[in-house]
This record gives structure tokens, sequence and C-alpha cells, in this order.
């Protein structure tokens, strides 16, 4: 049997510069054999630091790399962003609930993200295009605090070009390059969407972002359990051992992360 708490090497082989405080590492899983789901966690350590839970923001169909888009916010994560390509990082999981994609089909997915948010819906995303004539439109709805905040600025013009595929944006504050939307992200929810009772919303961003999209998506006419929520709490152990990331009832590490809002809805303040 696996053990859950040994981790395997992995080597950084590339770092994509998102923002000023987001990084993008692409690691080489030297071959070990290694597969993961869309909405799945794993447990990353930082040699001589420790180790924080990251969802992987790659395809879950590419098996030789591994991509994380992580925000610089402490101690591990500072150490990480003084880290080259070449140099050792270790992997243990994957953990958690992943996406019940095969319950999306012939739908229509709106995927709400805010900020380092669209990291684990970019995978998402990228699984629902591996297969997306089996899916009804797929709307992006990301908000950033600024233009220079949004992630993923060289991959968003061609994900615009993909059939089938609706892509807004917009900025809590613009400068003058800016020509999208400005306001918090549920600005792009005023735009009408018929029938929100039969369309799967994914919301994923800062907890702040993750209630509001949530009461604006209810306000809309979105069914509480068609709106899932990708969890953000201390997950240190990964497999409901430690109690850290407890949620009322639930494990976040093992329950979740990805949870409905029918799930959390009873919970106070469950963001």
């Amino acid at each position: 049997m696996k053990n859950p708490f040994q981790p395997f090497p992995v080597t950084i082989t590339k770092i994509i510069d998102e923002t000023p405080t987001i990084k993008t590492f692409v690691l080489d899983l030297q071959g070990n054999k290694f597969s993961f789901d869309a909405g799945q966690f794993i447990q990353l350590t930082i040699p001589g630091v420790g180790e924080a839970p990251f969802t992987p923001s790659s395809s879950p169909f590419v098996k030789d790399t591994l991509e994380m888009t992580i925000m610089k916010v402490g101690r591990a994560t500072s150490a990480l962003f003084e880290m080259k390509p070449g140099d050792s990082l270790a992997v243990r999981g994957p953990f958690g609930k992943r996406y019940p994609i095969e319950e999306f089909e012939k739908r229509e997915v709106l995927i709400l993200g805010g900020g380092v948010g669209l990291a684990p819906l970019r995978s998402l995303f990228l699984a629902l295009a591996e297969n997306i004539k089996k899916y009804g439109k797929i709307y992006i709805k990301y908000g950033a605090r600024t233009p220079a905040d949004i992630v993923y600025k060289y991959l968003l013009p061609e994900w615009k070009t993909w059939k089938g595929v609706d892509i807004d944006l917009s900025v809590d504050v613009g400068d003058k390059t800016w020509k999208g939307k400005t306001g918090v992200v549920t600005v792009l929810l005023d735009d009408s969407l018929q029938n929100t009772q039969d369309i799967v919303a994914v919301v994923c961003g800062p907890p702040i972002m993750m209630k509001f999209g949530t009461l604006k998506l209810l306000e809309k006419g979105f069914d509480g359990k068609n709106i899932y929520l990708s969890m953000e709490k201390n997950m240190s152990c990964g497999i409901g051992q430690c109690g850290h990331c407890r949620c009322g009832k639930y494990f976040v590490c093992q329950d979740g992360p990805v949870l409905t809002w029918d799930q959390v809805k009873d919970i106070e303040d469950p963001f």
C-alpha cells in the first residue's frame, strides 16, 4: 500500500512570471507514475522549509510534467520564489475530491475565478477542453485586481479562439491600457445567462470573492447543487488526520476541496 506521507522527487524545469506576485512552476516528474483529476490537490515539499498544499494548474491529461501556479504569500512560497530551474522539490498526493465532470456533460459550464484562483480552474478548463464536444458552452468569467495582476495573459488570446469558449475579464482598478470591464468580478455576471438552473458554475478565488460570487450566482437563479466551490483551508496532512481543515462536518482535504454550495450553505462562514 502506498504511504500517503512519502513524497517523490521532482525537478523545476521552467518558471513563468505571471504577475509581480504569482509564478507558474513547471515540474519534471522524473518518470514517477503520477496522475490527478481536476480539482484534486498535492502537497509540495520545499527542502529545508516544509510543505504546503497546492492545486495543479496543468491539464490532467499531461503525464510527464506538472504545473503549479502559486502566489507568494508566506514563508514556504517565499522560499519557493527564490528557487531556479534545476532545483529539486518533492510531491505527495494527489488528495481530495475531483470535479465530477461526467455530470457536466451536455450542460453549459460557467467558470468564475478571481486572482490566483484561476490556477485550479485552468486545470478544470483544460480537462473540459480535451473533450469539449461533450459539453455545452464554457464561460470563463475572471477578475483580477489590476491589469498587471491577470494570470495567463499569454494563454487567454488562444483560449478565446477555441470553439465553444466564451471569455470575459474584469479588473478592480484599470489603467490607461485597459479596454475591458472595470469592477469586481461579479460585474461579469450582470449580463443575462439563460436557464441558469441548468448551468453548472465552478468558483475559485479569494474567500471574499467566493462569498459574493456565490451570492450573485444564487441571485441569478443558479441551483445550490450546481455551484461547485474549490475550498481553501489549512490542509496539512492531506488525509483527514490532523483536523486543521475542518469546515463544519467536513474535512476539506478529504471531503473536498471540491464542495457544492448545498453542502456548505448551513456552515457559519464556510469561506
